[in-house]
């Protein structure tokens, strides 16, 4: 026998359900003509395990079921079949179920005149099961250099599905029953309903088609990864809802398996109040904490119960998302899978999905309901909660009929309740609270240490790798095992591991405008005003950054530009200069407006590695593998101090309030205090007096360091790959994360300070989460990057091939290339409203950019 999705199933059980006058379901016995009809009718007759099913051709005509142990007499052809059959255990009967499919699955083979064209060529077939709620339909897949064909053995749903490969753009492998064995694909973007979800017999089949499609898309689609649509939720470009379903994706949650239903969190606790109180964080359910823990004296009594069990111990006895909980839900849209999980029958009435607020209530007074929310609460489709079919559900104890789902009161009807369940879901405090309840079932506190912490343990058969089913030689032990595994409820898939980084929400104003002119206008100051206009401009450059042009280049450098800091300078002779520093130990100044080269000085025999200006715009501090820092002062043209304070090579520096960072290849990093170099132009010079404050030890030399806009962050970069936040109050290491496989160049922060975006010899660029340490991007890009400039969202960054690459981090992409040096780009600077761009390169060469509106 093959199945047939569960719809087909149970046809004829609806209908004689909803037509009963007394109530009685399929199986009973029934001679009237409505269900034995005197006139002929065409179809198949099916002997199944527990029962014989007539399927009639004509869809208007039900489908007849007779159970076996109804049965008083029986037509000779099938006695020996149907009797066999109804005297074996539920465990034989699947095993013998197994066996005939498998034979009937052996002697078969894809019919290749199925092929849309004469020309296509197949690249492999084996036998396979198109995953369906409730139903597992057996048949063969076969994959061409055109299309994926799935040919079921019953024919159903169709003689033959056809999915063109270049039409496909997500493709995912999927655990079916904790099992390696799904392979799920999407023709569509966002829509979480795949076109085919397969599951194979054997995971190397299973992995060569997905690579087999991967690769053929490797020109039409992007595989994401956790970590990419996490940078793209923090930056705003993904909604809370569109994280959800992309994050259950990836932890292997489809709609086509019911055991494995996409889960979406309560994220409201107010279900009795007139008005929904947006503004009120007491509207909100508290997301750090799992449904079985929102309510204290429930938890007090699971955690004494929990004290005393044996190994292994477990908190919830119940899943937070099985197929009951989802098929509840979904009851009035989709009764057909509860009659058929439910042996024809509905649930009692009492505990249908009568009323969301009791539906809540249950959630956190009932002793064994942990349930969380699906998709469709948060969906446009509100048929889930209206009884359309005018279905006969039941009567309740009250003596009401089971109908449409009670809402809440501060919901006018269906479409006010979800439009209000999506703005929640989208509302400030989730969205600055989500990622807590992200760490609860798919990151750090799904198991471990961690999840006996937040009281977040469920039972072992759930987790992902709690149990081989393939292990267990007994093959009833091992079909009672995997009907727990899928009926009781399953895990997500783990996807973090450490705590995930809080949403970037943006930051309120309160700014009210009244509509007469002559009315006072409350408003930011003007400080912040002139921010945001700022911020606005800084915005809109880096969406014109592919419009950079060359204004003028310049050689006047013997070796190859490593370091440039361009600054305005407070005297009339030098006017705009950009500092450019070089391994022959020589500061080189070139004027912008005048285009002339201006001055040279000398100050060691080995090479500068750094420099930077300072705020007064009269000194250049500049360091040098030789150990020191050297201070030059431009309006008299001489070097003013100098500064020795490492065993090695001063590799780079930061000044921010008056202190001097310096890293060094000593595995250090110094922070040292000074009193300003006299402000005054034309004054006798002073000497700067230096006081150590702190020395950050590092496990190897320091090659980079950066600060963040505040100055309260520094990040330094080792030789071995090592990142390292410090904070600067403190100088304690809030992170240190070993992000790189060798050197790194270069390293910033976001203008927000979330992110810190490192380069190395790897040819990796990693955007690094401050608040969590954790690699929320990685890109390996074709060619090693030594120098960048980024606005937390693009990248403009120098390659080896001496262009100019802009990448966009949301799509791990490069969206323009633009020519620039003949060797590759070693410095990169930008103004400060991204207008101005200076490039310096192996070719000895300096490039002035101008943005083109």
């Amino acid at each position: 026998p093959t199945a047939r999705p569960p719809t087909q199933h149970v046809r004829s059980a609806k209908m004689k359900a909803d037509s009963s006058s007394d109530g009685r379901r399929h199986g009973t016995h029934r001679t009237d003509s409505t269900i034995f009809p005197s006139r002929k009718v065409r179809g198949s007759f099916k002997v199944c395990s527990r029962s014989a099913i007539f399927d009639p051709d004509d869809f208007s005509e039900p489908i007849l079921k007779v159970c076996f142990n109804t049965i008083l007499c029986i037509i000779c052809i099938l006695t020996l079949n149907t009797r066999y059959i109804s005297f074996l255990t539920k465990q034989d009967q699947t095993a013998m179920i197994a066996a005939n499919l498998q034979s009937r699955l052996a002697r078969s083979s894809f019919d290749k005149n199925c092929f849309q064209s004469v020309a296509e060529m197949p690249h492999m077939e084996c036998a396979v099961e198109m995953v369906m709620p409730l139903v597992c339909n057996p048949g063969h897949v076969c994959i061409t250099d055109e299309s994926l064909y799935f040919q079921p053995l019953n024919g159903y749903p169709e003689q033959v599905i056809q999915i063109q490969l270049h039409r496909v753009r997500r493709i995912y492998k999927r655990r079916h029953g904790l099992r390696p064995l799904g392979l799920e694909v999407f023709c569509t973007e966002n829509d979480f309903c795949s076109d085919i979800y397969l599951k194979f017999y054997n995971t190397a089949d299973r992995d060569e088609i997905y690579y087999y499609i991967a690769s053929f898309l490797e020109n039409h689609m992007m595989e994401h990864t956790a970590e990419s649509y996490m940078l793209q939720w923090q930056r705003g470009h993904l909604s809370n809802y569109q994280y959800l379903l992309h994050l259950n994706n990836l932890a292997d949650r489809s709609c086509n398996d019911l055991s494995q239903y996409p889960i979406f969190p309560w994220v409201i606790a107010d279900y009795t109040s007139a008005q929904l109180d947006m503004t009120n964080a007491a509207t909100f359910r508290d997301l750090s904490k799992p449904v079985g823990a929102l309510n204290k004296e429930r938890l007090d009594r699971l955690l004494a119960r929990y004290r005393g069990m044996p190994e292994p111990r477990f908190l919830y006895g119940s899943h937070y998302s099985s197929p009951g909980y989802v098929l509840f839900y979904l009851v009035r849209v989709a009764p057909e899978h509860m009659l058929c999980l439910q042996n024809g029958r509905y649930d009692h009435a009492d505990r249908m999905f009568n009323s969301i607020c009791d539906t809540w209530k249950n959630c956190l007074e009932g002793a064994t309901d942990f349930k969380e929310l699906i998709p469709e609460f948060y969906g446009d489709d509100c048929s889930f909660l209206e009884n359309k079919r005018s279905l006969g559900l039941g009567r309740r104890q009250n003596g009401s009929l089971v109908g449409d789902v009670v809402l809440p009161a501060w919901a006018s009807d269906t479409r006010d309740f979800l439009q209000k369940h999506k703005t929640a879901l989208e509302s400030q405090y989730v969205s600055e609270n989500l990622h807590e309840w992200i760490d609860l079932v798919f990151g750090f506190k799904q198991r471990g240490s961690e999840a006996v912490a937040a009281h977040n343990v469920f039972h072992p058969l759930t987790y992902e790798g709690g149990i081989d089913c393939d292990s267990i030689e007994d093959p009833d032990q091992r079909i009672a095992m995997l009907t727990q595994i899928l009926e009781f409820g399953q895990t997500p898939k783990q996807l973090f591991t450490i705590p995930h980084p809080q949403r970037i929400t943006p930051r309120f104003h309160n700014i009210t405008r009244s509509p007469s002119s002559n009315s006072p206008v409350t408003s930011q100051s003007e400080d912040s005003s002139f921010e945001d206009l700022t911020e606005e401009s800084r915005k809109l450059a880096w969406a014109n950054m592919g419009n950079l042009k060359p204004l003028s280049s310049h050689k006047i450098h013997k070796d190859n530009v490593k370091f440039l800091h361009c600054g305005v300078v407070l005297s009339f002779l030098y006017h705009s200069a950009v500092s450019i520093f070089i391994p022959d130990s020589t500061l080189k100044m070139f004027s912008k407006e005048l285009k002339d080269f201006q001055r040279s000085m000398s100050f060691s025999n080995m090479a500068l590695s750094s420099c930077l200006m300072l705020e007064n715009g009269k000194t250049v501090v500049c360091s040098s593998w030789d150990n020191n820092v050297y201070f030059y002062s431009i309006p008299y043209g001489r070097r003013q101090d100098t500064l020795m304070g490492h065993d090695d090579a001063v590799s780079e520096m930061c000044w921010f309030d008056d202190r001097l960072y310096t890293a060094s290849w000593d595995s250090t990093v110094k922070v040292k205090t000074s009193t300003l170099i006299s402000h005054e132009f034309m004054s006798v010079h002073k000497r700067s007096q230096f006081q150590l404050l702190a020395e950050l030890e590092h496990d190897a030399g320091v090659n980079t360091i950066g600060l963040n806009p505040a100055g309260t962050l520094l990040a330094s970069g080792c030789k071995d790959g090592t990142v390292t936040i410090w904070d600067t109050s403190s100088y304690g290491t809030l992170q240190q994360v070993h992000c790189h496989t060798g050197t790194i160049h270069h390293m910033a922060f976001s203008p927000d300070s979330r992110h810190v975006l490192s380069v190395g010899a790897d040819s990796c660029m990693k955007v690094l989460d401050v608040q969590t340490g954790m690699v929320i991007s990685s890109v390996k890009a074709e060619e090693e990057q030594r120098c960048f400039c980024w606005d937390g969202n693009s990248v403009l960054c120098g390659g080896q091939s001496g262009d100019l690459l802009l990448w966009d981090l949301l799509s791990n992409t490069v969206t323009q290339r633009i020519p620039a040096h003949s060797g590759a780009v070693t410095a990169l600077w930008m103004s400060e409203l991204c207008s101005t761009v200076i490039t310096g390169g192996e070719d000895r060469q300096i490039i002035l950019w101008k943005l083109q509106s």
